[in-house]
């Protein structure tokens, strides 16, 4: 095992990533300029908490990054690893699981502890993995596709309800308190900063046209809706596709049929900038009825992905 030593390592990490994924067909495919934009999210401090494994010949064959966003009752991160295909069930996802604990237990503190990671159910030995190791399947995500090729229904914004799109240099601390009142209710919902904001706005592939916010009579941000289209993962699968990644609510202003509205609305939008479907991930239990909604304007699920917890005891815990 060794540190991440920057910019270098990057192409090798993406021969492994993308190894992983001719086996795996789990969309995981990336590049080094994917893989630059990803290091450098808020919740990621690469330079400590990104790990290589290789070969004495110096062929990568491992790779674990844990990514701790702000604390809440508990202190999780989330545990990204790959194995290259011919080092795999030898020890060293064993050596990575142990590595993300050490990590973990590294942001000390009283709050308890928790290391996640994701796996589809057809990913390999992935999964037996994660149970062999201590993790329970905690919770079940289902990704969604619908085809842009049929008719939209109308949206229909509330009475005195406007919609814009964002304005990053002048409402980042309106969209961020948004973010966080909409999804204070979800599982495993971390506060989110301005800084976070800013680092996705200034994605390359981020599309202001695609960045939507409902606001209220009084000036208040009610609901938004915002996504992306991805033109690295569209080349790799040969198809047109848009992401939904975040569609919310406020609190207080749930129940007029926003959220509906604000779905439709960026379906247009996502449809007038030539896309041909529509994808997004839904927690199968979300509290607000989300996945009703989904499919009720015509989404379907195309996979699975579970989300997987172990227990992670401080340092000094006897057990």
């Amino acid at each position: 095992m060794r540190p991440y030593a920057g910019e270098a390592d990057l192409p090798a990490i993406a021969r492994l990533m993308n190894a992983c994924e001719a086996v795996d067909r789990a969309d995981i495919g990336t590049s080094v300029d994917e893989l630059r934009q990803e290091f450098a999210h808020p919740n990621l401090d690469a330079a400590r908490n990104i790990s290589l494994w290789q070969r004495n010949d110096g062929t990568l064959i491992g790779f674990g990054a844990l990514s701790i966003p702000q604390p809440t009752e508990t202190h999780s991160g989330f545990l990204n690893f790959h194995v290259h295909p011919i080092a795999r069930n030898s020890d060293i996802e064993t050596q990575i699981f142990a590595w993300g604990e050490q990590q973990l237990r590294a942001v000390g503190g009283s709050a308890p502890l928790e290391l996640q990671a994701v796996s589809r159910p057809n990913q390999g030995d992935r999964p037996r993995l994660l149970e062999r190791y201590g993790f329970t399947a905690k919770r079940y995500f289902f990704q969604m596709a619908r085809s842009l090729a049929e008719p939209i229904p109308t949206p229909q914004l509330p009475v005195g309800f406007t919609l814009r799109h964002v304005v990053s240099e002048l409402d980042a601390a309106d969209w961020v308190a948004l973010f966080n009142e909409s999804f204070i209710d979800h599982w495993n919902h971390h506060p989110m900063a301005v800084e976070q904001f800013h680092y996705h706005n200034q994605d390359p592939d981020y599309d202001p046209a695609l960045d939507l916010v409902a606001i209220a009579p009084d000036g208040t941000f009610a609901a938004f809706c915002t996504g992306c289209i991805y033109p690295n993962d569209n080349q790799r699968s040969g198809r047109n596709e848009g992401w939904i990644e975040v569609l919310g609510t406020r609190r207080g202003f749930r129940r007029l049929g926003l959220g509906r509205a604000m779905l439709l609305l960026y379906l247009q939008q996502l449809r007038s900038i030539g896309a041909e479907t529509a994808l997004l991930g839904v927690d199968s239990d979300n509290p607000s009825g989300a996945l009703r909604l989904y499919e009720s304007v015509g989404f379907r699920q195309l996979h699975t992905t579970i989300v997987y917890t172990k227990e992670v005891r401080s340092e000094g815990v006897e057990g």
